[in-house]
Parts: structure tokens; sequence; C-alpha cells
């Protein structure tokens, strides 16, 4: 559907990247979309520094998300769960008024790509992505289906220093390749 570019003469920069469940029925051990992210992401070459669950609630997202934003080794935060239209769902709520940027064409594309997959019904997401604090945050939806779209459709080629013409690896401050701009 979308066509990549990879430059295989360069190497790949592994990432660190944290990964937040929202759930109210789901742990670590009942994750298959955590676990499913978890092993895409490394898959991809990039590091998976933690992998957490919380329940669907704006200040226990915080909670958990914002330590991470403050910690110079996580380089990108990728939740699932919490994006549909049930009451309980709230991961936006809690972390869009986080962002500094909104990256407004992930939810573009991210439609895009799992229309081709499910149809209409990408409608009941709310998937959206961000940069908070130097750190890239995505909120995918909670499903396998979801995240799988979401990684193997539009983030693992933004996240992969190899893409061209652009990717965001020049805007993760842990690899002091980011440049001044104004």
């Amino acid at each position: 559907m979308f066509k990549f570019n990879l430059d295989e003469t360069k190497t790949l920069i592994p990432l660190h990247i944290a990964i937040l469940a929202v759930s109210d029925t789901r742990s670590l051990e009942n994750d298959d979309s955590g676990a499913l992210l978890k092993s895409m992401i490394e898959e991809s070459g990039h590091k998976v520094l933690d992998r957490q669950i919380v329940k669907d609630d704006i200040e226990a997202i915080r909670g958990i998300v914002e330590p991470w934003l403050n910690d110079a080794n996580i380089d990108v935060v990728i939740t699932t769960g919490g994006t549909g239209f049930a009451k309980r769902d709230v991961t936006p709520e809690a972390l869009e008024p986080l962002f500094d940027k909104r990256i407004d064409g992930f939810s573009v594309l991210f439609h895009q790509y799992s229309a081709a997959q499910i149809g209409t019904s990408t409608l009941q997401s709310r998937a959206t992505a961000g940069l908070a604090r130097n750190t890239l945050v995505f909120c995918l939806p909670g499903s396998k289906g979801a995240c799988r779209d979401g990684w193997q459709g539009v983030i693992n080629y933004q996240l992969d220093s190899r893409h061209k013409p652009c990717n965001f690896i020049d805007n993760i401050p842990r690899l002091n390749m980011a440049p001044d701009h104004d």
C-alpha cells in the first residue's frame, strides 16, 4: 500500500522503547497486544526497556508515561488500548495534553493502512501520536491487528534510521543527531 525505501548501505540505529497497555482487564501474562508489539519491536532491531499495564484512568496513565518522558534513555513510548469510544477509553485524553507537537499524519496514515485491513471499522479508533518532552509517543488501539497495522504499516519505518527520504531519528535527543531548527 505504501512505498518504503530503506538505504541498505546504512546501519540500523536501535532505539529504546517503552510499551504501555491500557486495559481494565489485562495483565502482563495475558496482554497479547503488548507482547506482539514487544516481539515486533525487537525483531526490528530495537530494544524494549520497559513494558507495563495500567487501568483506563487518566491519572494512572500519566503516572506511568510521565516518568518515561523524563527518562533520557527512552526514545519512544507506544501505548496500546484506550483509544476507542467506550466511556472508559481515555488514552488520548491522558496523553495528548502532554504533546508539545502532534504528529497529525500518523493518525491519517494509520487509518489508511487500517482501512485496507478492516474497512470502515477503523473509524472506531482515535489513534494519535505526538512529541512530548523530546520523546515520540504513539497511541494505538488495543487489538493485536491494530498493533500489527500500526507497527508494520507506519511506525516501524519512521523509527528506522535507514528509511529515506526521512525518518524520526534526527528528532531523538539521546542520539545527539538532532539539528537545531527554529
